[in-house]
């Protein structure tokens, strides 16, 4: 039987996010409906799920020290890893002495590099992927791309939202690539992987859940990335049946590999019929945040849900909707989200503003959310919800 005591007592039930952006924020708010006391981590204070939560600790989280200093003192009944830059060697000690990691740790430690994830994907589940080689130094990344040819994608193995990534379409983007990637990384210089390109129609996130009443779907998300952060995402993409089928084989083969309870971000290509493994993220994703408008329960709520151990009998999908995020360049602490009343003027809209406390060249500061009867219009919404806004970038 699952139980959850009072708040804040010793009958409760404590959960630790390690991440606090603006998808740990809504699985801190969906944990807390089910009175669960929520202690948020990050690397720097005022994050989006410390607002929330009941209370916080600012670290680095590549720390393996600190991060187990933090996880004893708390002694957390869940750890709920939010972000890629953990010191994930850590949680798998820690769960060999009792603590539980969502999904496992195990599933933290293969998703917190690609090279983890490709290498089960491709070569022990046999998933078809992209054509791929691994580099450490520029020797082997310069022989790497000779391998793949260009045109060729570069990403260090361990980043998120586009962070290091490049296209080399040319002989001359070869050195900024690995530049870019040493740069960009979130543990700095180290590892990257060069992928060939896949000739596809269109990708999408399969969110996927794993709970003690066993795996389900969400409705695909299609999406558009720039730079590999995402931009635009809407819910159902139209695929075929075979696609769907597929997709939903390679998502259960994947998500079964890594174990747990939880959501999970499966992203994949599609050609046709086709579907092509592209990477997982073992918690919600930035794509999935359309899911906010488009069903009853959140892929938020849906991962609090599957990692309190309750079950999830169904997804009621409402209908067709869409994201935009927002976007926003500077450099400054004082933003200003403006012409709100215009933005939320159309019935079917919603917003989210994150509450970031700063930009430092480009960051996601929020989301508009629409829904309508068909696709098209539920884009277009979004889209002219977005061309309402006006943001406000006043100086430090």
């Amino acid at each position: 039987m699952t139980k959850i005591g009072s708040v804040c007592t010793p009958v409760g039930r404590k959960a630790l996010l390690l991440g606090s952006g603006e998808l740990g924020k809504e699985v801190a708010i969906e944990l807390q409906r089910y009175g669960v006391e929520v202690i948020a981590c990050d690397r720097y204070p005022g994050a989006p799920a410390m607002q929330v939560a009941h209370r916080h600790h600012v670290f680095n989280m590549l720390d393996a020290d600190e991060l187990r200093r933090v996880i004893e003192l708390e002694k957390p009944d869940h750890i709920v890893p939010e972000v890629e830059a953990i010191a994930t060697p850590v949680l798998k000690e820690l769960e060999a002495e009792g603590y539980n990691v969502t999904p496992t740790a195990n599933a933290a430690w293969l998703t917190m590099n690609r090279e983890g994830i490709r290498r089960l994907a491709a070569e022990t589940l046999g998933i078809k992927t992209s054509p791929y080689r691994f580099a450490s130094t520029y020797e082997e990344f310069k022989d790497a791309v000779d391998t793949i040819g260009i045109p060729c994608v570069v990403k260090p193995i361990m980043s998120s939202s586009g962070h290091g990534q490049s296209t080399i379409k040319k002989d001359e983007d070869i050195d900024s690539a690995w530049k870019n990637a040493q740069e960009g990384g979130r543990a700095g210089a180290g590892r990257v992987i060069v992928e060939g390109f896949v000739d596809f129609d269109y990708e999408i996130t399969l969110l996927t859940v794993r709970s003690c009443s066993g795996t389900c779907y969400c409705e695909p998300v299609g999406h558009i990335q720039v730079d590999g952060d995402y931009r635009y995402s809407w819910q159902p993409q139209p695929m075929s049946q075979k696609a769907i089928d597929s997709a939903k084989e390679i998502a259960r083969k994947i998500t079964d590999a890594l174990g747990g309870y939880g959501i999970f971000g499966v992203e994949l290509f599609i050609k046709g019929d086709e579907v092509i493994f592209s990477e997982v993220s073992p918690r919600p994703h930035d794509t999935g945040m359309v899911t906010m408008i488009s069903q009853d329960l959140s892929e938020f709520g849906l991962h609090a849900r599957a990692l309190l151990g309750l079950p999830v009998p169904e997804i009621r999908f409402y209908g067709p909707s869409a994201s935009r995020a927002v976007v926003v360049e500077g450099d400054t602490d004082k933003i200003e989200m403006d012409c709100l009343e215009k933005v939320l003027e159309e019935p079917g809209v919603q917003m989210r503003i994150f509450g970031k406390p700063e930009v430092k060249g480009h960051r996601r500061m929020g989301v508009i959310l629409a829904t309508a009867d068909t696709l098209d219009e539920a884009r277009a919404k979004a889209d002219r919800a977005y061309s309402k806004l006006k943001v406000n970038i006043l100086p430090r």
